[in-house]
């Protein structure tokens, strides 16, 4: 490769760091071409931009990348390394470990996430089980809509309760307003009749 072709090649791998967020570095080794081949073609389904490069190249592309310090990464660039840059954080690790379901590799060398970096195979499982930005979001807006929905189950049932406690005040008051509708029973004249009687009686000479 001529100096012209590596500084094409710098530039290139650049520009694919220059904006990327979740950037992951693989290894490749003890991985034919037919399962190297099948492994680019799950990345690009995926949605995981791919390429295997030098580790001297990467390295000076990694250097030149304004904003992000890629430096930890550096004594992981030894044998065969691909670069996976993709836009969901878990996205290239549930790759390999699906991969490797069948196979021994590929092996993860490291992972820079936000600038956050991650440290050999070990962190597999970690970077697997993170969960992806849509994911966040749907748990954020599912807590958002809880206290909603407790707010008006609350409402509903103290609703519920008002109308039970109105049905009970007109069953209670229902009795009373019989009783005071019920027309009062006239006093008995009888009594005066018979005083008036007594009155009118000659008394016996």
């Amino acid at each position: 490769m001529t100096k012209e072709e590596k500084v094409l090649v710098i530039q290139d791998i650049k520009d694919l760091l220059q904006d990327a967020r979740i950037v992951y570095l693989a290894s490749l080794e003890g991985m034919n071409a037919s399962a190297t081949s099948n492994f680019r073609r799950q990345a690009f389904k995926g949605n995981i931009k791919m390429k295997v490069v030098k580790n001297t190249l990467l390295r000076k592309a990694m250097e030149s990348v304004e904003g992000v310090d890629y430096s930890e990464v550096f004594d992981t660039l030894k044998g065969n390394t691909a670069l996976m840059i993709a836009e969901t954080a878990n996205a290239p690790a549930k790759l390999i470990k699906d991969f490797r379901k069948k196979a021994e590799f590929p092996a993860l060398k490291s992972a820079v996430l936000d600038q956050v970096v991650y440290i050999g195979d070990g962190e597999l499982d970690t970077l697997a089980n993170l969960k992806s930005k849509e994911e966040m979001i749907g748990e954020i807006i599912g807590l958002l809509k809880s206290p909603i929905r407790n707010v008006l189950s609350a409402l509903q049932n103290k609703d519920n309760a008002s109308d039970q406690a109105e049905e009970s005040a007109e069953v209670v008051e229902a009795p009373a307003e019989a009783v005071a509708e019920t027309p009062a029973v006239e006093e008995a004249s009888a009594p005066e009749a018979s005083a008036e009687t007594t009155e009118e009686t000659p008394a016996a000479e």
